[in-house]
């Protein structure tokens, strides 16, 4: 039979069962009255053959033999038929462990089910015996009578069936035993540090009473709230239990009475607790008169009888041993303890792609709440930001996966723009950027940035840029008179305004040194969180444990303005100082509160498995295909990987070239855009590079980045390039520039005095010097005379040296030793070099802040920066 709103699946197979043996029984009784008719008949035509011949009497036997015969066997044949039907209705209505014989069984019974069907008992007693069945969960409640040993061995049988035929957790057992303190069914034991039995002794009616009824109150009143009858009806519609069933079970001897309250209070349970998913089995506590108690008396030799069966006799099962309780228990317990199966990732996808509109919100479900619906989370006016915390193994990044998947395919890029950043080392947020592996990119992201670790100047160039965007909204918004981006958005239709989401992992990477990057990402921060919100920005802040930081929890009105948060399990500080519920909640689930962590909000949340590979991938491709025609891959910062020597656009026209000076890549800065570091070469005095530091192969890589470009923008014959190589370990970079630079000279320790007496010509002219402080020998005296002399003189003459000085100290002797001045030194790149050193190059007392880091280097150029920045060196290759 099959199920519907109108008939739950316990109920509809209860009813069934019922109209079965009914027909049975109808028919029996149509048997019996055909067989007493008949034999009325028989008796008539008995005294007409006496009056009859012998031939006609023989000739009347045997035809009233041959149709009793026949009668026998058509009745034989219904019967069964009808008990062929019961039985195959049976298998039906207690599947699987509900309904399997015990000496079947194994520890591992199998997943279980979120809908309720009937418990085999044993075997009704006919011709051909079939499962006897009492119905319970969302059925009925059970009342049990008969020797006391046999109850409450079938009780733990019936027990067992319920918890290993429905899914682990989706049944906790209440057992009331003051007589045998929890003896009666110890086996089931096990199933206590799992929650899913609780053993109560003397005292513990009325509180288990009074629990039940305020149970029942709150799922009528917050589950069901009038749009469903029962909890069955809801689990069926939505195809989701939201809450556990509750059984239960009262062991009282025949003497046990209950004062006026406690009758009271388990009245209201008999009646009302089956549509709230609450049942009672009960020994020895007689429960109410009502259509839905279902009672079982057990008599002697292991027979029953069952309301269900009627006049039908049942034939209890043998009890299962001790041993395989204890082991099917110990299964479960460890099945719910591990926690429940995450939410299918396709449950938070909608059916249509890029159906919604961001002008007034973003809206996105992130996994299902405990009443079977999705919980979204919501970013827009109120709230506007997002904190979430979660220690490592807690599953932040499949929750930032979860929501990002959300949104992705709801909202398309001119509706959404995604800015993703990880501080932490490793590549959660790669796959959203093309990559060798996969060219695809996620059609919303603009920015990705990994391993990020070592590099916080780049979370601030972040909030700069962001910050940036929320000076021209705001400029927008009032040159149109409008307060918040729906406003704008409808006073400028044809402007592109989407809503932007910044995302930050292990932000506190960002905040955790009390230094100028500090200070200005707080600032930053602050402004964004308190003004983003009206201009469509948004923050994402996660991070695994926030307590420590004090640039962010010192700041309350910063904090303030992240009214939504979200706890994983075991996460601190991320809701209220009195919320708990993250130190509570299992596996795959989250704590979502959009109201700043106070308790009253909590909503408990069921994550998916977003993580999957295969599957994202199937999805970004499918998003990807489906991208605008004018759609640009996301900028990628990878921190781990030096960045690749770009592509060089045409070579500008001559009399540019000759009227503002070409222009040297050194490599690439800090920032969002990925712009590169530039030295322009004009006329200008001091218009030269020092590249300073003992690292051999940044050194050579900035020299030969800087000599492929100038090279490109000249063409050949047009300017005079010289390599001069005094070093050993920077042969091979030199040759590879030499061999780069159509008509390049070479120069080295043998002819170095030629080169610095015969740099003037009629064109430009670019001296590349590896390792020059290596000659100070060679130089000595009258070299470094006509070394100074190239780098005051030359540039106003388009002759400027790139060269490197492997310390400040070599430099500083081949400019004129203690109290030389930098000022032919225009530009500079330090690469090991500490802060302190630089102090003679830098316009600020003390030198910049600086501690050397691998593969990055300080560029500072007096014409055009204040500040010193932090760049990467590129990737040249020879």
């Amino acid at each position: 039979m099959k199920s519907s709103p109108e008939h739950p699946p316990a109920r509809g197979l209860v009813s069934a069962v019922r109209r079965e043996l009914a027909e049975a029984r109808q028919a029996a009784r149509a048997g019996l009255a055909a067989a007493l008719a008949a034999r009325q008949a028989a008796a008539t035509q008995l005294e007409s053959v006496r009056r009859s011949s012998p031939a006609r009497r023989t000739a009347l036997v045997v035809t009233r033999d041959e149709a009793c015969q026949e009668a026998q066997a058509r009745w034989q044949r219904e019967t069964r038929a009808l008990l062929t039907a019961l039985g195959e209705l049976a298998e039906a209505a207690a599947p699987g462990p509900a309904g399997t014989d015990f000496s079947t069984w194994t520890a591992q019974t199998g997943p279980g089910t979120e809908v309720a069907g009937l418990l085999r008992l044993g075997t009704v007693d006919t011709d051909e015996p079939f499962p006897a069945l009492v119905p319970l969960l969302d059925a009925a409640h059970l009342h049990l009578s008969g020797p006391e040993s046999t109850v409450d061995s079938v009780v733990g049988g019936l027990l067992l069936r319920a918890l290993a035929g429905t899914a682990p957790g989706a049944l906790r057992v209440s057992i009331y035993d003051p007589g045998q303190l929890g003896g009666a069914v110890a086996g089931l034991a096990p199933l206590a540090p799992a929650g899913l039995v609780s053993y109560l002794g003397p005292g513990g009616l009325t509180p288990l009473l009074d629990e039940l009824v305020e149970h029942i109150r709150r799922i009528n009143e917050n589950v069901l709230a009038g749009a469903y009858r029962d909890l069955a009806e809801l689990a069926l519609r939505t195809g989701r239990r939201p809450e556990p069933w509750r059984l239960a079970v009262l062991l009282a001897d025949s003497a046990s009475e209950l004062t006026s309250a406690q009758r009271a209070q388990l009245d209201r349970v008999v009646r009302t607790g089956i549509s709230a998913g609450v049942h009672v089995v009960s020994r020895g506590i007689d429960l109410p008169p009502d259509a839905l108690v279902e009672r079982i008396e057990i008599g002697a030799r292991g027979i029953a009888k069952t309301s269900l069966t009627g006049e039908l006799t049942v034939k209890l099962d043998p009890s299962p041993s001790s041993t395989l309780i204890t082991e099917v228990c110990k299964s479960l317990a460890e099945q719910v303890i591990a926690g429940p199966p995450p939410v299918p990732f396709a449950a938070l996808l909608p059916d249509q792609l890029w159906s919604e509109s961001s002008a007034e919100s973003l809206r996105a479900p992130v996994g299902e709440g405990t009443d079977g619906r999705l919980v979204e989370l919501v970013l827009g006016d109120d709230p506007p930001h997002a904190l979430i915390g979660g220690p490592s193994g807690s599953g932040k990044t499949n929750l930032l996966y979860a929501w990002l998947a959300a949104l992705a395919t709801r909202y398309p890029p001119a509706e959404l723009e995604l800015h993703l950043l990880d501080f932490k080392e490793g590549v959660s947020f790669a796959r959203f950027a093309p990559s060798n592996r996969d060219p695809s990119w996620l059609p919303q992201v603009k920015l990705v940035g990994i391993n990020v670790n070592t590099d916080r100047e780049f979370g601030l160039a972040l909030l700069r840029h962001l910050s940036e965007e929320l000076k021209r909204r705001a400029g927008a918004a009032k040159k149109l008179g409008a307060t918040k981006l729906s406003e704008l958005r409808e006073e400028d239709p044809a402007g592109h305004w989407p809503r932007i989401v910044a995302v930050i992992d292990e932000f506190q990477v960002l905040l955790a040194a009390r230094d100028a990057v500090t200070s200005e990402a707080v600032s930053l921060l602050e402004d964004l969180a308190r003004r983003g919100r009206s201009q469509g920005i948004h923050l994402v802040l996660a991070s695994q444990d926030v307590a420590g930081i004090e640039a962010l929890w010192g700041r309350s009105g910063l904090v303030a303005q992240f009214t939504l948060r979200i706890a994983l399990p075991k996460a601190r500080r991320v809701l209220a100082e009195t919320n708990l519920a993250a130190e509570l909640i299992p596996r795959c689930h989250a704590v979502v509160n959009a109201d700043s962590g106070v308790v009253s909000a909590n909503t408990v949340v069921r994550l998916p498995d977003a993580g999957d590979r295969p599957t994202w991938t199937a999805l970004q491709d499918q998003l990807w295909q489906a991208r605008p025609a004018d759609s640009e891959p996301p900028r990628l910062f990878d921190g781990d990987v030096p960045p690749l020597f770009p592509l060089l656009p045409p070579p500008p026209a001559a009399e540019v070239l000759a009227r503002t000076g070409a222009v040297a890549l050194l490599g690439e800065t800090i920032d969002v855009a990925g712009r590169p570091a530039t030295l322009r070469l004009n006329r200008a005095p001091g218009r030269n590079l020092a590249v300073l530091g003992s690292r051999a192969e940044d050194a050579c890589a900035i020299l030969v980045s800087a000599g492929l470009t100038l090279a490109r923008q000249h063409a050949p014959g047009s300017a005079r390039f010289s390599v001069l190589c005094l070093d050993d370990d920077a042969t091979s970079a030199a040759k590879s520039l030499l061999t780069s630079v159509p008509g390049a000279s070479w120069h080295d320790s043998g002819n170095v005095l030629a080169l610095l007496e015969d740099w003037a010509c009629d064109k430009p002219h670019y001296i590349f010097g590896f390792a020059i402080d290596a000659a100070a020998s060679v130089l000595s005296g009258r070299g470094h005379e006509l070394l100074r002399v190239m780098l005051a003189k030359g540039p106003e003459r388009r002759t400027h040296l790139m060269g490197w000085w492997r310390t400040v100290s070599r430099l500083r002797d081949d400019l004129g030793g203690i109290g030389a001045r930098f000022d032919a030194i225009g530009a500079w790149v330090a690469l090991d070099v500490h802060g302190n050193e630089l102090s003679a190059l830098y316009p600020k007392p003390g030198g910049p802040t600086w501690h050397p880091r691998a593969q990055r280097a300080l560029h500072f150029d007096k014409a055009v920066h204040s500040h010193a920045e932090i760049i990467m060196p590129y990737e040249v290759v020879p």
